[in-house]
């Protein structure tokens, strides 16, 4: 039975990240035809503006040093260079002089990219009992007229998150008189999930039946996109887990049904996917006489804590204590990186930083139990743990020594090792998945929307830090909030010109707008992705928010909003 006639969804341009800034500077006394700049960016992956500034000026990359210790927000666009990063350069290569560039707020309207603007029509088909027989997708993406900017990940949840015999789809790109577009946090996935996830609320409506009852019946069991088996899939935990501590079962599902004074009562739900991104890294790794440990690696930290989650990772492997463990990062003379973004760090730097500090902490056994003089000689290397910075036999804690006792004896003021890893190829299908739920109040008279709580149940595999995956999932609904009833965009089409190009007019939420949020995190792990067995939380926990909210406004009022941000205009 047809869902009803096609639906279009809308969603307009992100937020515009904090300003970052850019300097680039060379020795002053060297000739400027022959010495090149070494600049430090606010930017997440260093070896961006290195290749873009070695194109731009004709010499090898190896001639340019790019350094970015703290990226100060990122969100998106700061995984390219931008032109103002090869102005500044240039400035600095021809005064000879440090320069400093630094972005207004306007200007971050015009220099750097943006969540593109799309135009969703979704059409849906199933039989009585809510069983998907059929999805069409029609969607037109805004990009530059100089260049093409095609977002990834945007049609994958039309293909695989429910089963669905027959799907159609067409990406369309519109070239306009705009900057290019960037990726935006949640890329792709967090702009589909807004008409998808909103058709199925709505056809969950037309049918008379409850909206997780309607995602269970069309839970496949496997990749709908590739017939290929999921390496890990919990999402029917997440709708459990998420329903029982939401209070879901509470819920009146007629709209309009519940009020609080002036407010009218609502609550939604939205299922989030993002799929697991891995790609080859290395890093360096040393432990000093004293006990101490540097490890190195070019990738960078724009918020989630890479600093910490590595310094952890290491700390864990090497059999440290944290506070002994030092995480240096963002800079080109580092081992390489890929992007710090797509979720993809803690699965490929995090392996990568295992594998080194694996490498290095059998390098001191071998060195210990070769050792005439060590308490460890002659036992097995497969017998020998380290804890606290001592190595000991495994079932004869007594017997054993510290990496300093063991390095100073045998004259040693460090050792050193190069880890790596690169994903294999696997033959199944990796995302990371999660339910969110939120309630809303609208006020009846002003169509004014309130978030007033929000939970988000995701299955992220193996949780390495409890705080900084709250950080992330809490940051990202507070994103959502914003993307869902705040920021917006607004372009004077007759000159092209950013009318809300401030802080004063575009709108993100503040404390005010943050309500009671929860993050919860299924037990499991990913081994199959990654030897940590992560599958990634940046991205998949801001997904669902928007379109949570939206069937949570239709719940209170009757109405369905397909633009977003839902503004006081489009509930009167």
């Amino acid at each position: 039975m047809p869902a009803g006639p096609a639906r279009s969804w809308s969603t307009g341009g992100g937020s515009t990240p904090a300003s970052p800034w850019r300097s680039a500077w060379r020795a002053p006394t060297s000739p400027p035809s022959r010495v090149w700049p070494r600049a430090t960016n606010s930017i997440r992956w260093v070896q961006s503006p290195q290749d873009e500034l070695a194109a731009n000026f004709g010499i090898p990359a190896e001639s340019i040093r790019v350094i970015s210790p703290f990226v100060g927000g990122a969100f998106g666009n700061s995984a390219r260079a931008w032109p103002h990063i090869t102005i500044a350069a240039l400035a600095a290569r021809e005064t000879g002089r440090p320069v400093k560039l630094v972005l207004t707020r306007e200007q971050l309207y015009y220099g750097v990219g943006y969540r593109p603007s799309y135009d969703y029509k979704v059409r849906l088909g199933s039989d009585r009992r809510g069983r998907l027989a059929a999805m069409v997708h029609d969607l037109r993406a805004e990009t530059s007229r100089y260049e093409t900017f095609a977002e990834r990940g945007v049609l994958s949840p039309g293909q695989m998150l429910y089963t669905t015999p027959n799907v159609a789809q067409m990406h369309r790109t519109v070239p306009l008189d705009v900057n290019t577009p960037t990726p935006m946090r949640g890329p792709g996935y967090s702009t589909a999930a807004f008409p998808i996830e909103s058709a199925m609320d709505e056809l969950a409506h037309k049918l008379g039946i409850d909206p997780i009852e309607l995602r269970q019946r069309n839970e496949p069991d496997n990749d709908q996109s590739s017939g290929r088996p999921f390496s890990t899939r919990r999402l029917r935990e997440c709708y459990t887990t998420g329903a029982r501590e939401f209070g879901w079962n509470r819920r009146n599902p007629t709209p309009r049904s519940t009020r609080d004074g002036d407010w009218l009562v609502g609550t939604g739900m939205a299922t989030a996917l993002y799929d697991t991104l891995r790609a080859p890294a290395q890093v360096s790794v040393r432990l000093d006489a004293d006990g101490t440990a540097l490890v190195e690696s070019a990738t960078s930290d724009m918020g989630p804590g890479t600093y910490t989650s590595m310094t952890q990772v290491a700390a864990d492997a090497l059999g440290l204590a944290v506070r002994h463990v030092t995480f240096r990062l963002g800079d080109t003379n580092m081992p390489t990186a890929p992007l710090h973004g797509g979720s993809l760090t803690m699965a490929s730097v995090g392996s990568t930083v295992r594998d080194g500090c694996d490498k290095l902490r059998q390098q001191a056994i071998e060195l210990a139990v070769e050792d005439e003089d060590s308490p460890l000689y002659g036992v097995s290397a497969e017998d020998v743990v380290v804890r606290g910075g001592r190595l000991h036999v495994r079932d004869n804690p007594a017997r054993g020594e510290t990496y300093r006792q063991l390095l100073t004896r045998n004259n040693r003021t460090h050792l050193e090792a190069l880890g790596s890893w690169t994903p294999g190829q696997s033959r199944s299908s990796m995302y990371a998945y999660g339910a969110v739920f939120a309630e809303v109040g609208v006020d009846a008279r002003l169509g004014l929307v309130r978030v007033r709580r929000m939970l988000g149940v995701f299955d992220a595999g193996r949780i390495i830090s409890p705080k900084l995956a709250d950080s992330q999932a809490i940051g990202a609904m507070v994103g959502g909030i914003g993307m869902a009833l705040l920021e917006h965009t607004v372009t004077d089409h007759r000159d092209g010109r950013i009318v809300n190009a401030n802080l004063a007019d575009y709108l993100v939420p503040v404390n005010a707008d943050v309500p009671d949020l929860k993050a919860i995190y299924v037990d499991g792990e990913d081994t199959e992705a990654d030897p940590l067995g992560v599958k990634g939380l940046g991205e998949v926990v801001l997904v669902g928010v928007a379109p949570a909210i939206a069937n949570a406004v239709f719940h209170a009022t009757g109405r369905r909003v397909r633009d977003l941000p839902i503004t006081a205009e489009s509930l009167l």
